[in-house]
């Protein structure tokens, strides 16, 4: 089955009411000081049809204040006389390549576009321009790509993955302590920012397809949920984040974690391709920087200029575009690393008490209880096979740790 989420109305949650009474109320002094007359609020589009009640029961990021988008960024786009951010231009065989694919898409089976219609969520040239970018701008590579893509999604029934809960709780809690991954909050820009726990991410509480399971939920979530509303509220496209990534506690033994990452990745790559605005690596130790020398000639020109190392744990560059409270646990200080008890469950992200893991988790129990019979057990889902260029990446690394590990001795979990 699949699910839209484009209606353009639905009946609003209190909490957000309320929230959006006071930003009312102070947009109304703010502009009040200005000489305007402030704008109204504008409100999120959430689903209807037979899924009505997901919007219904959803908090809007605006109803969690510990993850709330940046004032800053409310008011550069909603005060009158306020210009929204030029879309950036696009040359004419960029546009002529977008052209030709919409009208490629518009041919294919109308299976495969009930279910574009969850990818794109209401804005198919971003979406089309995303996959265009990852097959360097050939039109037909892009559109076997989508295509390939789409069918993958019908296959894996990922248009329903919100209604798969995992289950019992202390398997889910479980899964959140190892695989460590959460929304820190918004840059001022309005972009999602997701932290993320590389070193210390164990994967060893679950089996894999758990885990892959787990990961598409959180897309699916950020893709469905967190980008149409902070679209919506915006008035613009968002349709991208950012990613923190930590290397604290990195060692030689993640090379028995690289089957599993190289799945997530496989999966991203080819169904949730140029998702990420900036990779921001922090935390790093010389393992990594070893593995990056080898790595980084092998990356196309695009990823390279998204992969920002930083050094230490990246507090003053982060905070360049994001505020303090957006930035992920382990970046608020030097040598904070990942720990999971480096801070409280309401500011650490990986937490399954964050607020953004609470959300998902209700929502996905919510959604199954519409369900006659409730789906047990993990969805399997297919890993396609990954881009050649992909697969090498993987050899060479896997070659370097095994170099590293010749060098010390073992590979049986020292760090470097």
């Amino acid at each position: 089955s699949s699910v839209t989420y484009a209606s353009p109305s639905r009946t609003e949650h209190p909490q957000e009411h309320s929230f959006r009474q006071a930003d009312n109320h102070r947009d109304r002094r703010r502009a009040a000081a200005h000489t305007h007359k402030p704008e109204a609020a504008v409100q999120a589009k959430a689903p209807t049809g037979r899924h009505q009640e997901l919007g219904a029961t959803f908090q809007s990021p605006e109803s969690l204040p510990s993850i709330r988008p940046p004032d800053r960024a409310r008011r550069s786009l909603e005060l009158p006389g306020r210009p929204l951010p030029r879309r950036r231009a696009m040359g004419a065989a960029a546009e002529d390549a977008v052209r030709q694919l919409g009208i490629l898409m518009d041919q294919v089976d109308a299976p495969l576009r009930r279910t574009f219609q969850n990818v794109h969520q209401g804005h198919p040239r971003e979406t089309m321009l995303r996959f265009l970018k990852a097959r360097e701008w050939n039109v037909s590579k892009a559109h076997k790509m989508l295509v390939d893509s789409l069918n993958w999604r019908i296959e894996n029934e990922i248009d329903s993955v919100l209604e798969r809960p995992i289950l019992p709780v202390d398997l889910y809690r479980s899964i959140r302590d190892s695989q460590l991954v959460g929304l820190s909050g918004y840059t001022k820009e309005g972009l999602p920012v997701f932290g993320i726990g590389v070193g210390q991410s164990t994967y060893d509480k679950a089996s894999v397809h758990y885990y892959v399971q787990s990961h598409i939920q959180i897309n699916e979530y950020r893709d469905r949920i967190i980008l149409p509303m902070l679209t919506e509220k915006f008035g613009r496209p968002i349709t991208t984040c950012v990613k923190v990534l930590d290397m604290t506690g990195l060692k030689l033994s993640a090379l028995s974690q690289m089957k599993m990452l190289s799945s997530i990745s496989t999966v991203d790559d080819l169904n949730y391709p140029e998702k990420s605005e900036t990779y921001y690596i922090v935390n790093v130790p010389y393992i990594f920087s070893a593995c990056w020398k080898v790595v980084k000639p092998l990356l196309q020109e695009r990823t390279k200029k998204k992969v920002k190392v930083l050094s230490g744990c990246g507090r003053d560059e982060l905070l360049k575009i994001m505020d303090y409270s957006a930035l992920p646990h382990f970046c608020r200080r030097e040598g904070s690393g990942s720990s999971k008890h480096s801070s409280s469950n309401a500011d650490d992200c990986f937490s399954p008490d964050h607020p953004f893991h609470k959300e998902l988790y209700e929502l996905t129990n919510q959604q199954s209880s519409h369900k006659e019979l409730l789906k047990m057990g993990s969805l399997h889902v297919s890993i396609p096979e990954p881009d050649p260029n992909d697969a090498k990446i993987v050899e060479v690394i896997q070659a370097e740790f095994h170099k590293m590990g010749e060098q010390n001795g073992s590979t049986n979990g020292h760090k470097v």
